[in-house]
């Protein structure tokens, strides 16, 4: 499955941190139904408020001890051995992925400064990872800030409310494994990580037969489970519920310089046999061979081809392939037109079913007109000229492609 909206898809945690010093008065004020302990020298009455400048100063720092892989100045900046864990997990990672044009401006406050003196910001962040991403992603992310001594520590990375982008690697430690053309990233173990590395080097064949220039060069996310999934589309909770992948731009934008990654959903494709798997790995690959994530193409052609190619080698019956579809032709008998992009949406009923059918109008498109005029009709179309422009320079009407679908789908419930 590709993403073509770059529409906004985790938990921040805030600390806090109370200094009292010496013969100081704690003094307690009842603020709003809040009670808060006033920090040494402030006034009395006053809440607390965020520190722009601190914050920048210790994002500096972070930026700092990933460009040079050493988080040794980042222990001042943590106010407990949490922050410190996940400090030091941010620079580990970004070694292991060999994160490059790394940098953290910070925007703006996000919501109030609480009673201890935390707060959240919006932090413009940029980064890209070596030998794969040719440019680097940039997106607005949420920091979690919190005094610590005389400076201002960072507590956190994400986004509770789910409107902005988490990206996996500044969550947690994220196990880590690069190969020839392919990088993989699991946030479960590194046996995960192996897992996703195998996949990719069988579809790479697979993909290749068809494609034959294509240059294998594909990075993997996996994720810990489908809400952190959500978190790093920065999308509402449950949109990829139903989705075992997809591919999209790393952003969210419609840049085309903007790298494009596999984002893996653990929760659904850990219940899929290993064939199942494959099959979703290999049509995810050809959504990056092809650059399909900002494809202007209709999604029926779009999907369709990447399961073609996925299930070219695949020796199962249509009866299995193609069995959610055939069931509900059935029950309400074949559809009046090919898929849209309504019935493509990930939240949309009868997913899989769709899909299997968007596959069914490429295969019968490929008998009519062969495998080189199914590659020249999508490539035409990911050119911007209309489909049934491309199919008619191929020799088939859109009308008689619709009618030979319609026909086939029918076959198969009988």
């Amino acid at each position: 499955m590709t993403s073509r909206t770059g529409r906004p898809r985790w938990w921040v945690a805030g600390l806090s941190l109370c200094v009292v010093a010496a013969l100081v008065v704690v003094v307690v004020v009842v603020l709003r139904d809040d009670t808060y302990r006033v920090e040494p020298g402030a006034t009395p009455g006053e809440r607390p408020s965020a520190q722009p400048a601190l914050a920048a100063s210790a994002l500096h720092t972070l930026e700092h001890a990933v460009e040079s892989g050493d988080g040794s100045a980042l222990e001042a900046l943590a106010p407990d051995e949490a922050s410190r864990t996940l400090l030091a997990d941010v620079v580990a990672n970004s070694r292991d992925l060999d994160v490059e044009d790394f940098s953290m401006r910070y925007v703006d406050e996000v919501g109030a400064v609480a009673a201890d003196g935390s707060w959240q910001a919006a932090v413009d962040l940029t980064w890209a990872f070596g030998g794969f991403d040719s440019f680097p992603a940039a997106t607005e992310v949420v920091v979690g800030f919190a005094p610590v001594a005389d400076t201002v520590g960072i507590t956190s990375f994400g986004d509770p409310s789910g409107s902005r982008r988490s990206p996996v690697w500044l969550g947690q430690r994220v196990h880590v494994v690069r190969g020839k053309g392919l990088l993989v990233l699991a946030a479960e173990s590194r046996r995960v990580a192996r897992t996703y590395a195998d996949r990719l080097r069988a579809a790479y064949p697979a993909v290749r037969a068809v494609l034959s220039r294509w240059r294998p060069s594909v990075v993997v996310e996996v994720p810990a489970s489908a809400t952190d999934l959500d978190a790093a589309l920065g999308s509402a909770p449950g949109s990829y519920d139903a989705v075992a992948a997809v591919t999209t731009t790393v952003d969210g934008s419609q840049d085309e310089q903007a790298p494009v990654h596999v984002f893996v959903n653990p929760d659904v494709s850990r219940r899929l046999r290993s064939e199942g798997a494959q099959i979703v790995m290999t049509h995810e690959v050809v959504h990056v061979a092809t650059d399909a994530a900002l494809s202007p193409m209709p999604l029926w052609l779009l999907e369709g081809f990447a399961d073609y190619v996925a299930l070219l080698t695949v020796r199962l019956p249509l009866s299995v392939t193609a069995a959610r579809i055939a069931g509900q032709v059935r029950r309400d008998g074949p559809p009046d037109r090919l898929p849209g992009a309504e019935e493509f949406d990930p939240s949309a009923d009868g997913l899989e079913a769709v899909y299997e059918s968007a596959w069914l109008a490429c295969l019968v498109l490929s008998q009519q007109i062969g495998q080189d005029g199914l590659e020249k009709v999508y490539r035409a179309a990911d050119a911007g000229i209309a489909v049934a422009d491309a199919l008619g320079e191929a020799g088939i009407s859109q009308q008689r492609l619709v009618r030979l679908w319609r026909d086939r789908l029918q076959d198969l419930a009988s």
